[in-house]
């Protein structure tokens, strides 16, 4: 996920909170192996341990720890085993550099929580019932269709005009402009669980999670100069949305204001979008540590139920770390993955082209019991 305002990539002047500023240096290393994501590489492999029916593991195991590390250099992530690597030249959060967009991220997403407390006070089954409806339009029609299978992995090809609708839809999720949002999801591709991932667990789960959105030094400091979103950036649309990005959910909060009053913005506006902040960013965190691996994509890509059901089907995470181009997250008859359902209506329809799907041949390529 983006950065909430504006692309953690962006230059912009550090502030100090309790002391002048200083350079940061590259988080240390945690010795694992380079991690390819090309399909016919085999890499050492990782497993969770079974403990409950919702997050069991079939996976292989990867020794995450380091054969050299002394004993407390790592922590383990509560119900897993995954391994978090314990930086004891960890600058504290306080006396870090803060960017402008380190404090724009934190009041949005800070505004929003505390926004959503006010739902019991400010309830009425017509304002849920449109937080659900924007969670539809802005969460599955949004962010997982458009931002996700369809721009990030170009997993399928639409009209412009309802390209650019469904694009318009994730921009009020509050989750940032798509080129912002893209642009950080590739590179988590490219750089998945390694020391240069936007946001991997093997930083801790709250990193994973949220924190990272804090700390744009961080991201721009692994990553580089953003350079992989060239298809987005040469579009006047998704420069549009970049540029204005920030008015098109103030303007969403007035016009709900004044059908419904404020119950509609508390609803449709903090409830809704708290909801979707959480389940999108559990695919980054929970589906990176506890459920279940299918395939030998050599990262911690879980196959995860609870997150599949809550997330349109995003929460099958190792099969679209296995086969990232698939419009198809959900592979088995039984996964529950209903952003392909409508990806599948709209190809119905003539809408959805070129639908991409991994064959089989590539399926026996990625599975465990491959040779």
């Amino acid at each position: 996920m983006a950065s909430l305002l504006t692309s953690p990539l962006t230059k912009s002047k550090p502030f100090c909170l309790s002391s002048p500023p200083r350079t940061l240096t590259p988080p240390p290393s945690l010795n694992l192996t380079r991690i390819s994501l090309t399909h016919s590489q085999k890499l050492a492999p990782f497993k969770l341990p079974s403990l409950v029916s919702a997050f069991s593991e079939k996976g292989p195991k990867r020794d995450v720890t380091a054969s050299a590390a002394e004993p407390g250099d790592y922590r383990r992530i509560m119900l897993s085993d995954v391994m978090v690597k314990k930086k004891k030249d960890k600058v504290p959060w306080w006396e870090r550099e803060w960017l402008p967009m380190d404090f724009g991220a934190v009041a949005v997403v800070l505004s929003m929580h505390v926004l959503s407390l006010l739902a019991p006070f400010q309830f009425n089954w017509r304002a849920v019932l449109v937080a659900f409806g924007l969670y539809i339009v802005t969460g599955l029609f949004g962010v997982t269709l458009s931002f996700h299978r369809n721009l990030s992995h170009k997993s399928f090809k639409l009209p412009k005009w309802l390209e650019y609708l469904f694009a318009y839809c994730g921009t009020q999720a509050l989750q940032g402009n798509p080129i912002d949002w893209v642009s950080t999801h590739r590179y988590h591709h490219q750089f998945c669980d390694s020391d240069r991932d936007p946001h991997s667990p093997l930083d801790g789960f709250w990193f994973s999670h949220m924190n990272w959105m804090f700390d744009a030094n961080t991201i721009t400091q692994r990553v580089g100069e953003r350079n992989n979103v060239g298809d987005l950036e040469k579009q006047p649309f998704y420069q549009f949305l970049r540029s204005t990005y920030i008015w098109h959910p103030l303007a969403l909060a007035v016009a709900l204001y004044a059908i419904g009053g404020f119950p509609f913005v508390v609803w449709g506006m903090g409830v809704r979008i708290v909801w979707v902040y959480h389940i999108t960013w559990l695919v980054n965190s929970a589906c990176h540590v506890w459920g279940e691996q299918a395939w030998n994509t050599g990262d911690l890509s879980k196959n995860n139920w609870l997150v599949a059901a809550l997330a349109f089907g995003e929460g099958w995470h190792n099969n679209h770390h296995a086969f990232e181009f698939s419009a198809r997250h959900g592979l088995e008859w039984w996964q529950l993955d209903m952003t392909w359902y409508v990806v599948r209506f709209l190809q119905a329809l003539g809408l959805a082209t070129d639908v991409k799907l991994p064959s089989e041949v590539q399926k026996q390529r990625m599975a465990l019991t491959s040779d």
